[in-house]
């Protein structure tokens, strides 16, 4: 039976690129991607030379079904996403889903990942972390999320984008001042920042600026639960 590989890839310095990825992508008989523009110029650094099939988030479940046809004709088969680890706010899941439904062993390649990168560089500890990804671009429904999530008191971690970062930093800061953010912004890149404050500090901050560039990741801060009963308190 033939067998998928999800593969990671850089988030912005290709110097991340594990060896495995690259084993991986020489080995296979066919790379999918969400972008294969993107994913050849990747391929092109390291020399790699593949053919290439299409699997992006609007044309995925057809593509799903062309790349299962394919590991049915006992090709294997690489899927990487434009940046950092497939089905992490990314195109991949439905993939993985129809592979394995079809019988495929479905085999990870891990690498970067924005989510995990800013939380290793968060410095607040706690076992409990939500990952939300892009909230909804709609104001209302993204103020509704995020007073979901800050009512559940745990840390959460967000990506946006610099044509909203202002209005996320906004919407936080109205519902909830308290919480400290740390955001990272171009993470892995040249202009690489990390910066920490209240979510007022930070809008404040991105707001006199003249231009604002890159990907975000934003992690949010839960509120330590300190409250205690008589009991506990006795215990």
């Amino acid at each position: 039976m033939s067998e998928l590989f999800i593969v990671a890839t850089p988030i912005g310095n290709l110097s991340d690129i594990t060896f495995r990825a690259i084993e991986t992508f020489k080995a296979v008989d066919v790379i999918a991607a969400e972008d294969t523009r993107h994913t050849l110029q990747l391929l092109t650094h390291f020399e790699i030379r593949k053919p290439l099939v299409s699997c992006r988030s609007q044309n995925e479940l057809e593509a799903a079904q062309k790349i299962v046809q394919m590991l049915d004709e006992g090709k294997n088969i690489a899927y990487a996403s434009d940046a950092g680890t497939p089905g992490i706010s990314d195109p991949g899941a439905v993939l993985v889903a129809k592979a394995r439904e079809a019988g495929h062993k479905v085999i990870p390649i891990p690498g970067a990942s924005a989510f995990a990168s800013l939380l290793s560089v968060a410095g607040i500890a706690g076992k409990t972390v939500i990952f939300e990804g892009f909230l909804s671009p709609k104001p209302g429904r993204r103020r509704s999320r995020l007073k979901e999530l800050i009512a559940t008191g745990d840390s959460f971690i967000l990506y946006e984008s610099p044509f909203r970062i202002v209005k996320l930093l906004t919407d936080i800061a109205e519902i909830n001042s308290e919480r400290r953010i740390v955001i990272g912004r171009e993470l892995t890149k040249l202009h690489e920042e990390i910066l920490e404050g209240t979510a007022g500090e930070l809008r404040d901050d991105f707001s006199a600026r003249s231009k604002i560039l890159g990907e975000f990741a934003v992690f949010v801060s839960g509120e330590k639960k300190l409250k205690k009963t008589e009991d506990d308190a006795d215990i």
